[in-house]
């Protein structure tokens, strides 16, 4: 896999109407050339950096659309890139990628100025839309909740409320709402989620999925209230807000 579509040197100039530029700073070779390779061909312009006071020195001089940020980077860690990035007022939307999984660390990204966290291994389609999600957003406020009908999800304390009631979730069923407030009226197969919430590369026979989504229904669905988790027969689950 080439990295001919990554530019490694220099920040070209905005121009209007240009592709979303965006600042990859990430040290693994592999990863970094799969993702460029990948952002290019959905029309995105990539800049890579590899170390943490490279990819610093493109945010600083750069105007980049977002950036994707490594965790563990040499030189200087990916946390304290962020942290100087919005000290000098840049705005933009960052995604953190990490290794690191526990809440404690994907709290740690999103205070440290991140606007979203993603784990590693992830799946392409999940970070496309996580970045599609980003760009969306108005530069100048960062989203750090999200909210779908009644539901809303602290994301930096990582509480979730119903009606202003909180819900105790576990990590895992915190991550499998998450996934689906964050694409709320569309049909989730069953292999998405394996994938994308639990990182599966294959699709093993399991009813996982149905288990853990019973158990986030009977938390999320409360007695009296209208359901907002629904299966879709033969296709997989859907959060929705009743019209």
């Amino acid at each position: 896999m080439t990295m001919t579509s990554v530019q490694e040197h220099g920040v070209p100039e905005r121009t209007v109407g240009s592709s979303p530029r965006l600042l990859l700073i990430e040290d693994d070779d592999s990863i970094a050339a799969e993702v460029a390779e990948e952002l290019t061909t959905r029309g995105y312009e990539v800049t890579r950096a590899a170390t943490g006071v490279e990819g610093l020195d493109h945010a600083c001089m750069g105007q980049f659309d977002l950036m994707i940020v490594d965790r563990m980077l040499p030189e200087l860690d990916g946390l304290t890139v962020i942290e100087s990035v919005r000290a000098q007022r840049i705005n933009i939307p960052v995604l953190v990628l990490s290794a690191l999984s526990a809440v404690d660390d994907r709290v740690s990204g999103l205070k440290a100025g991140g606007d979203d966290y993603l784990t590693k291994p992830f799946a392409m389609e999940e970070l496309a839309a996580r970045l599609e999600a980003l760009l969306r957003r108005p530069t100048d406020s960062r989203v750090t909740m999200l909210r779908v009908g009644p539901l809303e999800m602290d994301l930096i304390e990582r509480r979730v409320f119903r009606n202003g009631q909180e819900i105790d979730l576990l990590p895992r069923e915190f991550r499998l709402l998450e996934y689906m407030m964050r694409r709320p009226d569309t049909v989730l197969t069953r292999t998405m989620l394996l994938e994308d919430v639990w990182n599966y590369r294959f699709v093993p026979q399991t009813n996982l999925v149905d288990v853990h989504i019973g158990k986030l229904r009977r938390k999320i669905d409360l007695a009296g209230e209208p359901p907002l988790i629904h299966s879709i027969r033969g296709a997989g689950f859907s959060l929705r807000v009743p019209g």
